[in-house]
């Protein structure tokens, strides 16, 4: 018997580092790792021992004799990935961890609370004399495994329960509710920290850069994943969902996330904890038919493989796709057709024939893959918003291809009605007040997470980046790990080098500091009373948690003043459940 891993897989690679036989690929230092999907078990190698189901913090891993019907279709895919991979197994060679000295304390301060400042913190706090204080302009932490992973997705949400287990250290602080930039400055934590990470993320959407994006019903994915989600500064935001047809532009699984909160049914994400407001509107919802386009053909797609095969098991939902557009670039079907195709290309490809070759069920909502299209304008007017989409046809140029393939239009062109166009075509990092930005790239420019200065590339000393911010918007929670993990060792090097700069001030006044420029700073029992009271309300309906989305009613769940049993109305007046 084997172990497998299935879909929610979040690539943390927990499971890699306890695997006694080394069966678990990609791992952290092979090259694969950063651009790897998910990860999986070699059947051949795999000796049962069961030692990565207990590490797995999604509950991604189950031995392949309780497999359900949906989750056997990953036996082969675990074993597709062998198939074209050499690896080699045994024991794997532990890093050895750098010992600080005992008469020396090493503070960092932690900007951003999601996957990769926690992994960071978390290695940092290997150390018995570091501390670390973690910083966020939201009163909640997570980042985008609370604003981002979609609601019916519990599984891969599980992650936080690492996170919880890093800030139960003693040796961690929590300053949430505190933006740097406003409420407290680079200089006044520098003044205090020996180091500061700055691992805030890329939280803004990329325009298409077309006529008429700017019109009503023209919106950001990244901004109706964080309303459904329940981000503060999104639940006032109002959407319109009476038109029939979605269109999403973009293949990832951000675009995937939005096409299945649109078509499933409410009911269903009734038992999630999605929030109130999203709920209701999407009970009201006229939405049957979403449109994902692509800009290039199936085998650059950038959604995940278990994301695409889980299209096709949404209730009521038809996946429908012209086989006439799972046209593949010259290298891919020269590839294809020598049986040298890439595993998670060729599986993407089998994945994309069966759906094709399903018959629609009329009267079904549906979710339509298109291939091969660009959009070149949206036509409607500022009073009534987009109803018109218009797309320019493509096709691959060139001999080679593969994932880089490329396109040109052909000068035929597809339109589509419809007054709702979501961009999902990836993020992108901001300036922040004393950092140096790469505008080209959004990040802060950086040698292994070391901050360095423009135009000389000279390391500032003590200044530290991790996460999108560092690298750009591309991976997962697996690769924020080992993102987290290389800055985190740059500070513990720089300090047993002896190059950091020593902080001149108290640690003791940053919270009133914060507080008289406005801040709400919460620490780590305020939090816990808010996740208390979530999780608590949730209870009620058989939900994971019941999130407050407003600044008063989470001050007030902070301060405890809710009981249980109570939950705030709309209008922030708390009523009786």
């Amino acid at each position: 018997m084997a172990y497998v891993i299935t879909q929610p897989c979040c690539n943390d690679a927990t499971c890699v580092s306890v695997c006694p036989v080394n069966c678990i690929h990609p791992t952290p230092d092979e090259p694969e790792f950063g651009s790897a999907e998910m990860l999986f078990i070699d059947p051949e190698t795999c000796i049962d021992c069961g030692s990565c189901i207990d590490a797995c913090p999604v509950e991604a891993i189950f031995p392949e004799e309780v497999l359900t019907e949906q989750q056997e279709r990953y036996l082969q895919i675990n074993a597709d990935y062998y198939d074209d991979h050499s690896v080699d197994a045994g024991l794997m060679a532990r890093p050895k961890r750098v010992q600080l000295p005992d008469d020396r304390h090493l503070k960092v301060a932690v900007v951003g609370a999601g996957p990769a400042a926690f992994y960071a913190a978390e290695e940092l706090l290997k150390h018995p004399t570091t501390t670390v204080d973690m910083f966020d302009r939201l009163l909640t932490p997570y980042g985008l495994v609370r604003a981002g992973v979609a609601p019916d997705h519990p599984s891969t949400k599980l992650v936080d329960k690492t996170f919880a287990t890093v800030a139960a250290n003693p040796a961690f602080g929590y300053h949430l509710g505190v933006e740097v930039g406003t409420h407290v400055f680079h200089s006044e934590l520098a003044d205090r920290y020996g180091a500061v990470i700055y691992a805030h993320g890329a939280s803004t959407d990329k325009p298409l850069g077309i006529d008429g994006e700017n019109l009503p019903g023209s919106i950001a994915a990244t901004d109706f994943v964080a309303w459904y989600n329940g981000h503060p500064d999104y639940s006032g935001r109002r959407f319109d969902l009476s038109g029939e047809r979605a269109i999403v532009v973009g293949n990832g699984n951000v675009a995937l996330d939005v096409a299945r909160i649109l078509l499933r049914d409410p009911a269903e994400l009734s038992s999630t904890d999605i929030a109130d407001h999203a709920l209701t509107a999407l009970r009201a919802s006229n939405i049957r038919e979403v449109v994902l386009l692509a800009r290039r053909g199936v085998a650059q797609a950038a959604y995940t493989i278990g994301e695409f095969l889980a299209m096709g098991d949404i209730a009521d939902v038809d996946v429908v796709i012209d086989p006439a557009e799972l046209v593949l670039d010259a290298d891919s079907a020269r590839a294809r057709a020598q049986g040298t195709l890439d595993s998670t290309i060729a599986t993407k490809l089998r994945i994309a024939e069966e759906f094709a070759a399903r018959t629609p069920t009329p009267g079904r909502k549906r979710v339509v893959f298109r291939y091969l299209l660009s959009p070149v304008a949206i036509y409607g007017t500022p009073e009534t918003g987009a109803d018109t989409l218009v797309c320019a046809r493509n096709a691959f140029v060139g001999d080679g291809g593969g994932k880089s393939a490329q396109v040109a239009p052909t000068g035929e062109s597809a339109t589509f009605a419809t007054g709702l166009v979501m961009r999902a075509i990836g993020y992108t990092g901001v300036p922040l007040v004393d950092l140096p930005f790469d505008a080209a790239r959004g990040v802060v420019p950086n040698e292994s997470g070391r901050v360095t200065e423009t135009p000389d590339g000279s390391v500032v000393p003590g200044l530290y980046v991790a996460g999108w911010i560092k690298r750009g918007a591309s991976g997962g929670i697996g690769m924020n790990r080992l993102c987290g993990q290389e800055t985190a060792r740059a500070v513990i090097a720089d300090f047993v080098a002896g190059i950091l700069p020593e902080p001149t001030d108290t640690l003791s006044d940053i919270a009133h500091i914060a507080a008289g420029r406005g801040a709400h700073v919460l620490g780590k029992s305020e939090w816990a009373n808010i996740d208390r009271y979530e999780r608590e309300t949730g209870k009620v309906d058989g939900r994971p948690r019941i999130k407050l989305v407003r600044t008063d009613d989470l001050m007030s769940a902070a301060r405890g003043e809710y009981l249980t049993g109570q939950v705030p109305s709309s209008a922030g007046i708390v009523s009786t459940a």
